[in-house]
Protein backbone atom coordinates (compact mmCIF):
# COMPACT_ATOMS: atom_id res chain seq x y z
CA UNK A 1 0.00 0.00 0.00
CA UNK A 2 1.36 3.36 -0.76
CA UNK A 3 2.36 5.60 1.86
CA UNK A 4 0.16 8.44 3.19
CA UNK A 5 1.34 11.25 4.77
CA UNK A 6 -0.91 12.75 7.32
CA UNK A 7 -0.25 16.54 6.35
CA UNK A 8 -2.85 15.95 3.90
CA UNK A 9 -5.90 14.66 3.66
CA UNK A 10 -6.13 11.14 2.02
CA UNK A 11 -8.08 12.03 -0.86
CA UNK A 12 -5.47 14.49 -1.86
CA UNK A 13 -2.96 12.47 -1.28
CA UNK A 14 -4.06 9.63 -3.64
CA UNK A 15 -4.67 12.49 -6.22
CA UNK A 16 -1.51 13.91 -6.17
CA UNK A 17 0.20 9.95 -6.58
CA UNK A 18 -1.98 9.73 -9.59
CA UNK A 19 -1.03 13.46 -10.81
CA UNK A 20 2.53 12.72 -10.73
CA UNK A 21 2.38 9.44 -12.71
CA UNK A 22 0.28 11.41 -15.17
CA UNK A 23 2.52 13.88 -15.24
CA UNK A 24 5.79 12.27 -15.25
CA UNK A 25 4.28 10.07 -18.47
CA UNK A 26 3.68 6.73 -16.48
CA UNK A 27 0.38 6.99 -17.52
CA UNK A 28 -0.32 8.43 -20.96
CA UNK A 29 -3.25 10.29 -22.40
CA UNK A 30 -6.17 7.69 -22.94
CA UNK A 31 -4.63 5.15 -19.92
CA UNK A 32 -7.57 4.00 -17.78
CA UNK A 33 -6.63 5.19 -14.20
CA UNK A 34 -7.72 2.86 -11.36
CA UNK A 35 -10.91 2.37 -10.43
CA UNK A 36 -12.68 3.47 -7.03
CA UNK A 37 -12.76 -0.04 -5.93
CA UNK A 38 -8.80 -0.58 -6.63
CA UNK A 39 -7.82 3.24 -4.95
CA UNK A 40 -9.74 1.71 -2.31
CA UNK A 41 -8.28 -1.53 -1.35
CA UNK A 42 -4.54 -0.14 -2.82
CA UNK A 43 -4.37 2.07 -0.20
CA UNK A 44 -6.55 1.37 2.59
CA UNK A 45 -9.10 3.67 2.57
CA UNK A 46 -12.89 3.91 1.47
CA UNK A 47 -14.69 3.88 -1.47
CA UNK A 48 -16.08 7.76 -0.70
CA UNK A 49 -12.46 8.64 -0.29
CA UNK A 50 -11.44 7.09 -3.35
CA UNK A 51 -14.10 8.59 -5.42
CA UNK A 52 -13.05 12.13 -3.82
CA UNK A 53 -9.70 11.03 -5.15
CA UNK A 54 -10.39 11.04 -8.73
CA UNK A 55 -13.23 13.77 -8.54
CA UNK A 56 -10.36 15.81 -7.56
CA UNK A 57 -8.21 14.83 -10.89
CA UNK A 58 -11.42 15.92 -12.89
CA UNK A 59 -11.59 19.21 -11.06
CA UNK A 60 -7.74 19.66 -12.30
CA UNK A 61 -8.97 18.53 -15.92
CA UNK A 62 -6.18 15.72 -15.79
CA UNK A 63 -8.90 13.28 -15.94
CA UNK A 64 -12.55 12.33 -17.72
CA UNK A 65 -14.60 9.44 -17.03
CA UNK A 66 -16.85 7.48 -19.28
CA UNK A 67 -19.62 6.56 -18.30
CA UNK A 68 -19.71 2.70 -17.92
CA UNK A 69 -16.89 2.06 -18.67
CA UNK A 70 -14.10 4.19 -16.07
CA UNK A 71 -12.10 6.54 -15.72
CA UNK A 72 -9.41 7.82 -18.17
CA UNK A 73 -6.14 10.22 -18.93
CA UNK A 74 -7.03 13.14 -20.44
CA UNK A 75 -4.51 14.87 -23.43
CA UNK A 76 -2.10 17.60 -21.87
CA UNK A 77 -1.19 18.79 -25.35
CA UNK A 78 -2.21 22.27 -24.78
CA UNK A 79 0.41 25.45 -23.61
CA UNK A 80 -1.11 27.91 -22.03
CA UNK A 81 1.10 31.16 -22.09
CA UNK A 82 0.99 30.99 -18.11
CA UNK A 83 2.65 27.64 -18.15
CA UNK A 84 5.20 28.60 -20.52
CA UNK A 85 6.30 31.69 -18.64
CA UNK A 86 6.19 29.56 -15.06
CA UNK A 87 8.12 26.78 -16.56
CA UNK A 88 10.91 28.79 -18.04
CA UNK A 89 11.60 30.93 -14.68
CA UNK A 90 11.66 27.48 -13.08
CA UNK A 91 14.28 26.42 -15.41
CA UNK A 92 16.25 29.83 -16.19
CA UNK A 93 15.09 32.07 -13.42
CA UNK A 94 14.24 34.37 -16.48
CA UNK A 95 10.42 34.87 -17.28
CA UNK A 96 10.49 36.29 -20.63
CA UNK A 97 12.39 35.82 -24.09
CA UNK A 98 14.57 38.18 -25.23
CA UNK A 99 13.12 41.37 -26.54
CA UNK A 100 9.94 40.70 -24.33
CA UNK A 101 9.30 43.15 -21.32
CA UNK A 102 6.32 43.95 -18.37
CA UNK A 103 5.94 46.99 -17.26
CA UNK A 104 3.73 47.14 -13.57
CA UNK A 105 0.97 50.14 -13.78
CA UNK A 106 -0.44 49.78 -10.77
CA UNK A 107 0.36 47.68 -7.52
CA UNK A 108 -0.98 47.22 -4.15
CA UNK A 109 -4.35 46.97 -1.63
CA UNK A 110 -7.70 47.28 -3.31
CA UNK A 111 -11.13 46.26 -2.76
CA UNK A 112 -11.54 42.59 -4.36
CA UNK A 113 -14.28 42.73 -7.01
CA UNK A 114 -17.00 40.29 -6.84
CA UNK A 115 -15.23 37.75 -9.58
CA UNK A 116 -12.23 38.18 -7.63
CA UNK A 117 -13.23 37.42 -4.52
CA UNK A 118 -15.24 34.34 -5.15
CA UNK A 119 -12.03 32.93 -7.14
CA UNK A 120 -9.85 33.42 -4.26
CA UNK A 121 -12.76 32.35 -1.11
CA UNK A 122 -12.80 35.82 -0.24
CA UNK A 123 -15.41 37.62 1.58
CA UNK A 124 -17.17 40.31 -0.40
CA UNK A 125 -15.61 43.28 -0.63
CA UNK A 126 -12.57 42.00 0.87
CA UNK A 127 -9.41 43.87 0.57
CA UNK A 128 -6.73 41.98 -1.77
CA UNK A 129 -3.36 42.75 -3.26
CA UNK A 130 -3.12 43.51 -7.26
CA UNK A 131 -0.44 43.48 -9.53
CA UNK A 132 -1.54 44.98 -12.78
CA UNK A 133 1.34 44.74 -15.73
CA UNK A 134 1.76 45.20 -19.69
CA UNK A 135 4.11 42.59 -21.62
CA UNK A 136 5.54 44.22 -24.85
CA UNK A 137 7.90 43.15 -27.35
CA UNK A 138 9.41 45.32 -30.08
CA UNK A 139 6.18 45.00 -32.17
CA UNK A 140 3.92 46.31 -29.16
CA UNK A 141 1.89 45.24 -26.33
CA UNK A 142 1.49 41.03 -25.84
CA UNK A 143 -1.20 41.07 -23.24
CA UNK A 144 -2.64 42.67 -20.14
CA UNK A 145 -2.74 40.91 -16.94
CA UNK A 146 -4.08 41.59 -13.40
CA UNK A 147 -2.69 38.89 -11.26
CA UNK A 148 -4.79 39.11 -7.04
CA UNK A 149 -3.80 37.66 -3.79
CA UNK A 150 -5.47 37.33 -0.92
CA UNK A 151 -4.41 39.11 2.37
CA UNK A 152 -2.71 36.61 4.12
CA UNK A 153 -0.92 36.34 0.64
CA UNK A 154 0.02 40.18 0.87
CA UNK A 155 1.31 40.54 4.29
CA UNK A 156 3.55 37.56 3.86
CA UNK A 157 4.89 39.04 0.02
CA UNK A 158 5.43 42.57 0.50
CA UNK A 159 7.15 43.05 -3.50
CA UNK A 160 3.78 42.81 -3.98
CA UNK A 161 2.51 45.95 -3.29
CA UNK A 162 5.45 47.07 -4.77
CA UNK A 163 5.32 48.20 -8.92
CA UNK A 164 9.19 47.60 -9.22
CA UNK A 165 9.50 43.81 -11.43
CA UNK A 166 9.72 40.62 -9.21
CA UNK A 167 12.60 39.21 -11.26
CA UNK A 168 11.93 35.43 -10.47
CA UNK A 169 8.05 35.77 -11.18
CA UNK A 170 5.33 36.53 -9.15
CA UNK A 171 4.17 33.21 -8.47
CA UNK A 172 7.81 31.99 -7.96
CA UNK A 173 8.32 34.68 -5.20
CA UNK A 174 5.03 34.18 -3.70
CA UNK A 175 5.94 30.51 -2.81
CA UNK A 176 9.18 31.02 -0.98
CA UNK A 177 7.83 33.92 0.26
CA UNK A 178 4.28 32.01 1.45
CA UNK A 179 5.49 28.44 1.91
CA UNK A 180 2.63 27.06 -0.34
CA UNK A 181 3.40 25.56 -3.73
CA UNK A 182 1.34 26.10 -6.83
CA UNK A 183 -0.46 22.46 -7.58
CA UNK A 184 -2.45 22.78 -10.37
CA UNK A 185 -4.52 25.97 -12.66
CA UNK A 186 -7.58 26.19 -14.31
CA UNK A 187 -8.36 28.99 -16.87
CA UNK A 188 -11.21 30.12 -18.01
CA UNK A 189 -12.12 32.08 -21.52
CA UNK A 190 -14.28 34.04 -22.90
CA UNK A 191 -14.06 36.58 -26.08
CA UNK A 192 -15.74 40.54 -25.82
CA UNK A 193 -15.09 43.89 -26.82
CA UNK A 194 -12.30 45.65 -25.09
CA UNK A 195 -12.88 48.17 -22.46
CA UNK A 196 -11.47 51.67 -22.48
CA UNK A 197 -9.10 50.87 -20.43
CA UNK A 198 -7.57 47.67 -21.98
CA UNK A 199 -7.71 49.50 -25.96
CA UNK A 200 -5.21 52.09 -24.56
CA UNK A 201 -3.37 49.84 -23.01
CA UNK A 202 -2.87 47.08 -25.62
CA UNK A 203 -3.01 49.95 -28.28
CA UNK A 204 -6.55 49.06 -30.05
CA UNK A 205 -8.74 50.90 -31.72
CA UNK A 206 -12.25 51.26 -29.87
CA UNK A 207 -14.49 48.05 -30.33
CA UNK A 208 -11.68 45.80 -30.89
CA UNK A 209 -12.29 42.39 -29.35
CA UNK A 210 -9.94 40.11 -27.17
CA UNK A 211 -9.61 37.14 -25.78
CA UNK A 212 -10.00 37.12 -21.72
CA UNK A 213 -8.24 34.71 -19.51
CA UNK A 214 -9.10 33.85 -16.32
CA UNK A 215 -6.55 31.96 -14.51
CA UNK A 216 -6.61 30.53 -11.02
CA UNK A 217 -3.51 28.43 -9.32
CA UNK A 218 -3.89 26.34 -6.62
CA UNK A 219 -1.65 25.07 -4.14
CA UNK A 220 -1.38 21.84 -2.81
CA UNK A 221 -3.80 21.55 -0.45
CA UNK A 222 -6.11 23.06 -3.19
CA UNK A 223 -6.71 26.00 -1.64
CA UNK A 224 -6.66 29.31 -4.28
CA UNK A 225 -3.32 31.06 -4.17
CA UNK A 226 -3.63 33.43 -7.32
CA UNK A 227 -6.58 34.56 -9.75
CA UNK A 228 -5.18 36.27 -12.29
CA UNK A 229 -7.12 37.97 -15.32
CA UNK A 230 -5.42 38.26 -18.79
CA UNK A 231 -6.09 40.13 -21.87
CA UNK A 232 -5.18 39.32 -25.21
CA UNK A 233 -5.27 41.38 -28.42
CA UNK A 234 -6.19 39.93 -32.06
CA UNK A 235 -3.26 38.79 -34.02
CA UNK A 236 -1.30 37.61 -30.80
CA UNK A 237 -0.84 33.67 -30.64
CA UNK A 238 -2.56 33.04 -26.92
CA UNK A 239 -2.51 29.19 -26.85
CA UNK A 240 -0.54 26.59 -28.82
CA UNK A 241 -1.65 22.55 -29.42
CA UNK A 242 0.37 19.80 -30.50
CA UNK A 243 -0.98 16.33 -31.44
CA UNK A 244 -0.04 13.62 -33.21
CA UNK A 245 -1.68 12.74 -36.74
CA UNK A 246 -0.66 9.18 -37.34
Amino acid sequence: MPKIEETQPKYLQIAHHIRDQILRGDLRPGDEVPSERQLAADWGVSRPTAAHSLEALRHQGLVEKRQGSGTYVRGLAVNRRARELYGRAKQTGKIYTPGEYAVITSAGWLDAPDHVAESLNLAAGARAVHRRRVTKNDSGPITLATSWFGPDVGERAPKLRDPDRIQEGTLMYVENMTGRQGSYAEDRMCARIATEDEAADLELEPGSAVLIVHHVVYDLQDRPLEFAEATHPPSRWAFEQGYPIG
